[in-house]
């Protein structure tokens, strides 16, 4: 059988671009991009480290997509290498509230420590850090 390696993009509905093309930036420091396509407009991306989520608006989804594309249902985990409680004191001068932790948490490679907060559309955002 055929062995996958990792994820390369993954893709969000969201309700306002903008909003949460700032959201992610201004709060978890990714880098946006338009990025040019051959069968129409340039799409949105953010960026970081290696990995890309591609941001489609709500009611004007590129195909081919989800069976039910939904702002507001995604549950996405990031690593990183900071302290959390770096994160927390980041998070609070940016006036975004931690729903949850610190608390201990298994991801990919074993045990961590996470911090949640939500974004615009009010995605779970977990942040984690391993060690």
């Amino acid at each position: 059988m055929p062995t996958l390696t990792t994820i390369d993009h993954l893709v969000l509905t969201v309700a306002d671009l903008e909003a949460t093309t700032g959201f992610y930036c201004r709060v978890l420091g990714m880098e946006a991009e338009d990025f040019p396509v051959a069968d129409g407009p340039p799409r949105r991306a953010l960026r970081f480290g290696i990995c890309k989520i591609n941001l489609h608006q709500a009611g004007q989804e590129f195909e081919p997509k989800s069976a039910h594309p939904t702002p507001g249902s995604a549950d996405l985990c990031f690593v990183t290498d900071a302290p959390l409680a770096d994160w927390v004191a980041h998070l609070a001068a940016l006036g975004v509230p931690v729903i949850e932790g610190p608390v201990p948490r298994t991801g990919a490679a074993g045990a961590m420590m996470s911090i949640y907060c939500r974004d615009p559309d009010q995605n779970l955002i977990e942040i984690s850090r391993y060690g």
